[in-house]
């Protein structure tokens, strides 16, 4: 099927494509890697009257450091993570990069277009919840910045508005005695994942855990945080016990729907399996050890 008619603008500014959303939000889609966006259209799933390209602004394709912040630009495809020293600023990041569909959608699609899509099933929802993202929203107004947990409503909806685009999501470096991973299961190459578990931890200089991320990919009507788990963990010296118990919850926490890829049992066992096992590649990464 070939998608309903649409006007095409490819602005060469920011100012201009924030200028275009403020006049004519509500009837535009914006096309950064267009690997869901395109599909959709083709199906008509979405029948944009315009269709705002981003790809000829200079500006958003940043992916730096500074301060303590990792900062992703719209423009970041996943595989300029893949091949970014700097994203190993933050661990959890830089190891859900390479799960991330297959080859020729890691080199088109971006991060930020994942996150403004918000597929319940995606990875980079859960990466960032259990990082604690903040996300800017510009308009031709101003700025606004946004918790991750306040941008996702709920399946494929933001709190992005109409005259807004999501220009930069920016997480937390990692520090020296900090680590966090992401462990996914797909049936294959390319596949949503069966299950999805990123975990992020902090330790003090006693080796307690300070602070603690856990989120959870395709057990949920959307990606889910577990806060629960999380809480268990913060004021603890780390141990297999105490993993145990977080993957417990996390286990008990998701509600994951029997379908192709797996019975809901199984899914929560996996749940359980790789919430402890991110947990230990993430406190290998804080100790020093495994990256």
């Amino acid at each position: 099927m070939y998608p309903s008619k649409f006007n095409y603008l490819a602005p060469e500014s920011l100012e201009e494509a924030l200028a275009v959303l403020a006049e004519r939000g509500d009837e535009v889609k914006i096309l950064a890697g267009g690997q869901s966006l395109i599909p959709m259209m083709k199906l008509r799933f979405a029948e944009p009257s315009t269709l705002l390209d981003i790809n000829r602004i200079p500006g958003l394709d940043g992916l730096n450091r500074s301060n303590g912040t990792l900062s992703l630009g719209s423009l970041v495809r996943h595989n300029d993570v893949v091949k970014s020293d700097t994203a190993q600023a933050n661990h959890t990041v830089a190891s859900a990069a390479p799960w991330i569909a297959d080859p020729i959608v890691r080199n088109l699609g971006t991060v930020v277009g994942s996150l403004a899509h918000h597929d319940p099933e995606g990875d980079w929802a859960s990466v960032m919840l259990a990082c604690g993202a903040e996300l800017v929203l510009s308009s031709s107004t101003g700025e606004r910045v946004v918790d991750i947990e306040d941008f996702l409503v709920d399946m494929f909806t933001t709190s992005c508005q109409p005259n807004e685009m999501v220009t930069e999501v920016r997480v937390t470096a990692h520090t020296a005695s900090g680590g966090g991973n992401y462990q996914k299961l797909e049936r294959k190459v390319g596949d949503y994942a069966t299950v999805g578990v990123a975990t992020s931890l902090e330790l003090d200089d006693n080796g307690d855990i300070t602070s603690a991320g856990i989120a959870l990919t395709s057990v949920y009507p959307r990606n889910l945080k577990v806060v629960e788990a999380e809480q268990a963990l913060v004021g603890h010296a780390p141990s297999d016990d105490l993993f145990a118990e977080a993957g417990r919850i996390a286990s008990e926490a998701c509600d994951p729907a029997s379908d192709i890829r797996g019975s809901a049992t199984y899914k929560r066992h996996i749940v359980d399996v790789f919430t402890r096992r991110g947990l230990a590649k993430s406190l290998g990464i804080a100790q020093g050890g495994q990256s």
